[in-house]
């Protein structure tokens, strides 16, 4: 059984992505080819967003979106510290300040009052805030509407990072298309993946898109002409080529993946677990299928012994590891990011995960609990 099977994706879609690689190493355009600014629209239309850049990677994505913002050492960014690293990385590598706010018990990611109560924090501080950077996490973009409305009240912007919830909604708009800008990443495990790294930018702003484009190709506005300094960022055709092949039978997946997490909720109903809860007019695609526990390692290890993996993400929130410490943050400073970070696992979950196989992971962490 496989975590996530990308082998059965493969198969599944193997004459076609076969057939468009082909076309790409037969027309010798590796670099910037046409298949990219046709993913680029695509999937600018996907989201609901006038404009759309392919880049290298998410982490690339969120980097250049701080850069063209003109975000740095005099600047504040807010985000949450239950999230990979690369979120707050970014926001390191542009000199600027970070600060971490707690999040949702409920749906694991930043909330108002969570960030109302750390930009109070940052006052005190003498820092200044210039942006939210929000994480939609395991596939959920919750409380983006509300957040675009606090950002906008506070004359902050609000930078989406949609790196795990492509193809989810937050009240009732696609994910991608909230704040001045959103980034998100084509890792071959995200829910619309590649077969290496990718990521892809998306605003509304025309200006800020052609300055994100200079950026992309060493800051490069015209050839030889260097108005920024920039970044070896682009998206390979290649990626291009078959991310368009994977875009077409995305829709049909997220539609699995809501199947396989509705099995999963009924089946898993009345153990002493908890869900992350999806907000009404919010649709998860469930990049990971996560359960909060109490006896997280013990469950680990029992469905290991059965040949169920697992993973946990992410064990340590970002406010305790070592390539923060000088922020000054200790333990006990986000409890729910803390709790969250110990309790958290997450089950098998792809589009091609077989009812049987799911059935089996049911009944074993129902087997844990004597149920």
């Amino acid at each position: 059984m496989e975590f996530i099977d990308l082998k059965a994706q493969y198969r599944t879609y193997q004459d076609e992505l076969e057939e468009a690689a082909l076309r790409v190493l037969r027309s010798g355009r590796y670099i910037l080819g046409p298949e990219v600014e046709e993913l680029e629209e695509k999937l600018a239309a996907f989201v609901g967003r006038p404009y759309a850049l392919g880049v290298s990677s998410g982490t690339d994505a969120l980097l250049i979106i701080l850069k063209a913002l003109g975000i740095g050492p005099e600047e504040a960014v807010l985000t949450t510290p239950f999230t990979f690293a690369a979120t707050a990385e970014v926001i390191k590598r542009c000199g600027a300040h970070l600060i971490f706010a707690d999040v949702s018990e409920k749906t694991f990611t930043l909330s108002p009052e969570t960030v109302i109560k750390a930009l109070e924090e940052a006052s005190q501080k003498g820092l200044s805030p210039k942006a939210i950077l929000a994480v939609g996490l395991f596939g959920l973009p919750a409380f983006l509407l509300e957040l675009e409305e606090l950002a906008s009240s506070k004359g902050l912007f609000l930078i989406e990072d949609a790196c795990q919830s492509l193809g989810a909604r937050a009240r009732g708009r696609p994910s991608g298309s909230f704040g001045i800008a959103a980034a998100t990443s084509f890792f071959p495990a995200k829910p619309l993946g590649g077969y290496g790294d990718g990521g892809m930018i998306f605003t509304s702003e025309a200006e800020l898109y052609e300055k994100m484009k200079a950026l992309r190709v060493h800051g490069q506005t015209a050839r030889y002409e260097h108005t920024y300094v920039g970044f070896n960022a682009r998206l390979d055709t290649l990626q291009a080529a078959l991310l368009l092949v994977k875009l077409k039978h995305f829709p049909a997946e997220i539609e699995k993946r809501q199947e396989i997490a509705r099995r999963y909720r009924e089946g898993l109903k009345g153990l002493p677990i908890a869900f992350q809860e999806v907000p009404e007019d919010c649709l998860s695609v469930y990049a990971q299928f996560t359960l909060v526990v109490e006896e997280r390692d013990a469950l680990q290890a029992f469905l290991r012994e059965r040949g169920i993996p697992t993973a946990v993400y992410y064990p340590k929130p970002l406010h305790l590891q070592p390539a923060f410490r000088d922020l000054g943050y200790r333990e006990g400073d986000f409890p729910v990011a803390e709790s969250l970070a110990r309790r958290v696992i997450s089950l098998p979950m792809h589009p091609f995960l077989a009812p049987r196989e799911q059935d089996t992971i049911i009944q074993a962490v129902r087997g844990f609990y004597g149920a």
